[in-house]
């Protein structure tokens, strides 16, 4: 669709106007397909081969996503319709391939699904893709294009003319507009549809499903596997024979046939009352010399057949009603033919109830389509909550009958049904909880009143079907149990929200970072959880059993050592905990510096660095050569000196060092210096 430039639509307005007036609507040219109410049935790949397109011009309808152009907006200008269900979902691609390839062809697609093909023109929702490119040539949709939609362009423009493949879904109805935007060129275009993960051919091979005849008998109802052409249905009634009757059949005609193209329905109309029995209807060639065909010309074959019966005209028996609920509010009845809702007495005189306990009827209804119903609804004043057997009976209502079937025979008042009420049921249930260390162990109980059979409980992680089960859990907080009970006809459900408590028992202690010799070595619980006992194992030879016990002494080590320290503590369940850490035990803390060094890696005096300041903060380290210039600073005081400057070892000699630091002790700051001896 090419899009007209603002100065190029006031040149253009007259000749435009002038155009439309020219031609003709498209309902008022009778082509079939140029209207939505008349598109054409899609039943092959390739659809459609159009020699020639006649101008005319229907609405304006939405473009959802394109603005507005101005002369002419969006319309089905020079359309044909089609339209097609789809029986597999998927993709959808199709090919519109104009026979002069210089024409310009553009497209809408709906989605009518329980719409009338006329709500296109106001509803702009139903569209699910199209492409108003003005470019010429072959357009369609593709799952190569980019968009789903392309909207109405200049030929220079260079607008796509495919849009994105379409997804279309199994039992929906769908319509495609295609459109010849010049006037008074005749050439046509062939559609097909190739391609895409979708389909829209019908699978099933046309025949007979089932038959039934009218309330007199001279009707028979044939129901069909698919949609078959309303013109290929002989008006004579001619494609059809009822086997053993010569000349019975008069007429014929598709359900629906008079509004649509297609019907699955046949009424076959017979020329006198067929007497109770079996019999067969078959089909034949017609006198239109074909049998019934579908939308792609495929026929019914000859001889196919179903049979039906006619039977002696009897009431409809009172014989069926739905299993009730649990303390039911209404009951169903339910019949093999339908009834009259008119002969239904909405007061629910009809019917009386009886049984161990009193029950009112006080409404009755079908659940009615045309005026017939299979089934009554009996509403009752009150729940029947009351276990036993009751026992419906037919009698004749204010209305002064009980009810009649679709073809007017009175069912005799006093038929009676039977049917059984249990009790309700309690989900209700209690439980015990059994603490641990680390589990808690829940018993739960129901107790089984008015014949429960069946529990389904649902834990935190876990369920069980028994009647009084026990779960464990691992995890604690906010917990809920479900249960759900039945005795087979009544249900209750029971969720109970609890917490669960757990008294998390976690040992831990502190202790010095290092212990010098001469100190004291202080530990304090820190512990947590309902502790009761505690044991101290200090690795001294030494214990306590205090929370907080005194401070401990070791004695000095030749070198130094790490010592286990362990805390095991006890809670009022009789659990324990353990923790255990390791105390650095040194066998010296004066802070020095070497008066010597020799970085041969001999391992022995290969760094200079600050000992033993394990009880510093703030430190720094700092070491010069003699002119002055620092060579190493840290202040990490196990960070050690290699005597090498920028990867260059320097030669031996003096070296000048700087050393500050914080006894952690005292708090009082340390500013020391001296000189090393560096040995090559």
């Amino acid at each position: 669709m090419q899009l007209l430039k603002y100065c190029i639509f006031i040149l253009m307005l007259p000749v435009m106007a002038n155009k439309a007036v020219a031609q003709s609507g498209c309902e008022i040219s009778g082509v079939k397909g140029q209207t939505p109410a008349s598109a054409i049935l899609v039943c092959s790949s390739i659809l459609f081969i159009q020699d020639t397109v006649p101008d005319c011009l229907n609405y304006p309808f939405p473009a959802p996503g394109c603005p507005l152009v101005g002369v002419g907006d969006y319309k089905d200008k020079n359309p044909f319709w089609f339209t097609f269900t789809c029986y597999s979902s998927g993709s959808l691609e199709f090919l519109i391939d104009p026979k002069n390839p210089n024409d310009d062809y553009n497209w809408q697609f709906y989605d009518i699904t329980g719409h009338g093909a006329s709500e296109i023109y106001s509803d702009g929702a139903l569209v699910r893709g199209a492409n108003w490119s003005g470019s010429p040539g072959k357009t369609g949709a593709s799952y190569n294009a980019a968009n789903i939609r392309e909207c109405a362009s200049a030929p220079s423009d260079n607008v796509p003319t495919f849009s994105k493949s379409p997804d279309i879904v199994e039992g929906h109805t769908y319509l495609l507009m295609v459109s010849h935007f010049t006037d008074g060129t005749e050439t046509g275009f062939t559609l097909s549809f190739k391609g895409g993960t979708a389909s829209i051919i019908n699978p099933a091979v046309p025949g007979l499903v089932k038959a039934a005849v009218n309330c007199d008998d001279t009707q028979i109802g044939i129901k069909l596997t698919k949609k078959m052409t309303c013109s290929s249905i002989a008006a004579d009634g001619s494609d059809f024979e009822i086997k053993g009757l010569n000349s019975i059949v008069t007429a014929a005609v598709g359900f629906g046939c008079s509004t649509g193209y297609s019907s699955d329905s046949v009424i076959v109309n017979l020329n006198s009352q067929l007497v109770p029995g079996s019999y067969t209807i078959a089909v034949k060639k017609g006198n239109d010399n074909n049998t019934i065909l579908d939308n792609c010309g495929n026929a019914i074959k000859p001889g196919d057949s179903c049979t039906f019966t006619v039977l002696t005209k009897q009431p409809i028996p009172l014989d069926s009603i739905t299993t009730p609920s649990c303390a039911p509010a209404t009951l169903q009845l339910v019949f093999k033919n339908n009834i009259r809702c008119s002969s239904v007495a909405a007061d629910g005189s009809d019917f009386k109830i009886d049984g161990p306990y009193p029950v009112t009827v006080i409404a009755a209804k079908g659940n009615c389509t045309n005026g017939l119903s299979n089934i009554i609804e009996l509403q009752l004043a009150a729940p029947i909550v009351h276990e036993g057997k009751y026992s419906v009976t037919l009698f004749t209502g204010t209305d002064g009958n009980t009810f009649t079937d679709q073809c007017g025979l009175e069912t005799p008042a006093g038929a009676s049904i039977f049917f059984n009420i249990k009790e309700g049921v309690s989900a209700a249930f209690t439980y015990q909880v059994s603490e641990g260390c680390r589990y808690d162990t829940i018993h739960y109980f129901n107790a089984a009143a008015n014949g429960i059979t069946n529990w389904n409980w649902q834990f935190d992680n876990s369920s069980s079907i028994i009647q009084n089960p026990t779960a464990v859990y691992s995890s604690f907080g906010n917990k809920a149990t479900k249960l759900i009970v039945s005795n087979g006809f009544c249900s209750d459900t029971s969720v109970v929200n609890f917490y669960l408590r757990h008294d998390s028992l976690s040992a831990a202690f502190t202790l010095p970072s290092v212990y010098c010799p001469n100190d004291l070595a202080y530990f304090k619980d820190t512990s947590s959880g309902n502790i009761t006992n505690w044991y101290w194992q200090f690795g001294n030879g030494t214990t306590s059993t205090l929370q907080n016990p005194p401070p401990q002494v070791y004695a000095p080590p030749i070198v130094d050592y790490l010592i286990p320290v362990q805390l095991i503590i006890q809670n009022n369940k009789a659990c324990y905990d353990t923790a255990t850490q390791y105390l650095k035990v040194v066998n010296n803390c004066y802070v020095a510096v070497p008066k010597a060094f020799s970085p041969n890696s001999d391992g022995l005096n290969d760094y200079l660095y600050p000992l033993n300041a394990y009880r510093t903060s703030n430190l720094q380290f700092k070491i010069f050569n003699k002119y002055g210039q620092e060579l190493f600073s840290t202040k990490d005081w196990t960070y050690k000196w290699d005597g090498t400057y920028k990867n260059s070892k320097q030669p031996s000699g003096t070296y000048v060092w700087f050393l500050q630091y914080t006894n952690t002790d005292t708090g009082e700051t340390i500013v020391k210096k001296g000189t090393t001896v560096l040995i090559r």
